[in-house]
Order: C-alpha cells, then structure tokens, then sequence
C-alpha cells in the first residue's frame, strides 16, 4: 500500500508514523499551497486529507478528479461537503469524510444516537452539549460536535437546531460550548438535564494516536471500493 498525505500538520506527522509501523510506504505529502499533478496523484493507492478548511474541498476534488480514493479528516467545510460527494457518486469515485477517525469516538456516537432515542419521550430531560479542544483548532463548534448535536437532532422531534454559547438558544436548539484550552487532543460530554438529576456521557482523548491509527484503517478499507462512505461503514456501526 501506498499513502499520499495532503497536510503535514500534527495529525499528518501521527499518520505517517502510524503508517510506517505498519508497514505502508508514503508515496507524496502535498503541504500547504502545492497544487498536484495527477501524475503525482497516482503515484499512491490512496489519500488522507487532514489540512485546513479552506484547502479541504479543493484536496478532495483533486483526487476525485484524478480517481484516487481519498479519506478526508478535514472539519469547517460542510457547506461543500455534499458537492464533493456529489462530484464522487457521479464520476463513480470512492471517498470516506468523518468527523472523527477514533474507534472510540465512533461507538460514543452509537451510544449518543441511543440514548436520544430514550429521551425523545422524556421531555423533562434538556440536551446540552460541551466540547473542549486545544488552542490551535479554527472550527467551533469541532465537527465531531456537530455529529453529535445532529444526531440528537434526528433521534428527537424536539429540536431543530443549535446555538453556540453565549449567544441564548431558542426552546428547539441545543446549546453548544466550545473551549479552547491547552494541548487539549479533544473532549465531548453530551448531558441531559432536568429538575431533579442529570444523565450525562463523555469521550475524552488522550492523544492523537487514535485518530490517527482510525484514518490508516479506513484508507486500508476504503482501496478497492466505489461509493461515499463514513467511519460507520468501516467499522459496522
């Protein structure tokens, strides 16, 4: 197998590490400003994307365009998300976006799609949702953030939307509070909260050691299929 890497940021370095143990030979790093030739493109068997959201869409494209399967990490770009994979569907690409690659994170988000469903007949209970990230993060919310408010969205008919802290949200949004502290790899604490006690889950990151081992697997996964996928996919979630 052979890994190309757009972004050669911290998450980059832990993918390339993750991937040498294993075995996987880098083919290219494409850092910020270098636009690639398809024919450096191809020199790999698959991508990850984990840049900036700026850059993400355009990364993407270039490997759609080039028939290269790419596994995107990249949060901040959901408004252009479904015209890459649009784009990929049509021109019969294979892509994987996730908000978060670590397997823990991705049974956390079964567990919260669950526990909605128990509260959606439970209208004492009040969703909330506080997440906590190092200093350099750009997005706030994070995207896994958003996974998780939008599956409370969707497994309820309570809410229709969320609101970032301070601002005050109506009686159908949930509110968010993003932190921005430290080296902090990434907290997410879902509560739910009445009068009379609180019912609250929690993932909290060690290092970036999971996420990174999670995109080497779904680019391991994602060689040799057609279609758009997510972290739920490979993990049979």
């Amino acid at each position: 197998m052979h890994l190309g890497l757009f972004g050669y940021g911290k998450m980059g370095k832990a993918i390339e590490q993750i991937a040498e143990s294993q075995g996987i030979e880098i083919a290219w790093v494409i850092r910020r400003g270098d636009v690639p030739s398809p024919t450096l493109l191809r020199q790999a068997d698959v991508a990850i994307e984990f840049s900036r959201p700026e850059a993400a869409f355009d990364n993407v494209m270039h490997c759609l365009r080039a028939g290269l399967p790419v596994v995107s990490g990249t949060t901040g770009w959901l408004d252009r998300l479904p015209e890459a994979q649009n784009f990929c569907r049509q021109n019969n690409g294979a892509m994987l976006w996730a908000s978060n690659f670590s397997v823990g994170v991705n049974l956390f988000f079964a567990l919260n799609r669950r526990l909605a469903e128990l509260m959606a007949t439970r209208p004492a209970y009040a969703a909330s949702l506080t997440e906590t990230h190092h200093i350099h993060k750009l997005d706030a919310p994070s995207g896994t953030a958003l996974t998780l408010v939008n599956e409370l969205i969707e497994n309820t008919d309570r809410y229709t939307g969320w609101s970032l802290a301070p601002d005050t949200p109506a009686s159908d949004e949930i509110p968010i509070t993003a932190i921005r502290e430290g080296e902090v790899p990434g907290t997410h604490l879902v509560r739910w909260q009445s009068a009379v006690d609180e019912i609250s889950i929690a993932h909290k990151a060690h290092s970036r050691a999971g996420f990174a081992a999670g995109a080497v697997l779904a680019a391991q996964w994602l060689i040799g299929k057609r279609g758009v996928f997510g972290m739920g996919d490979v993990l049979g979630v």
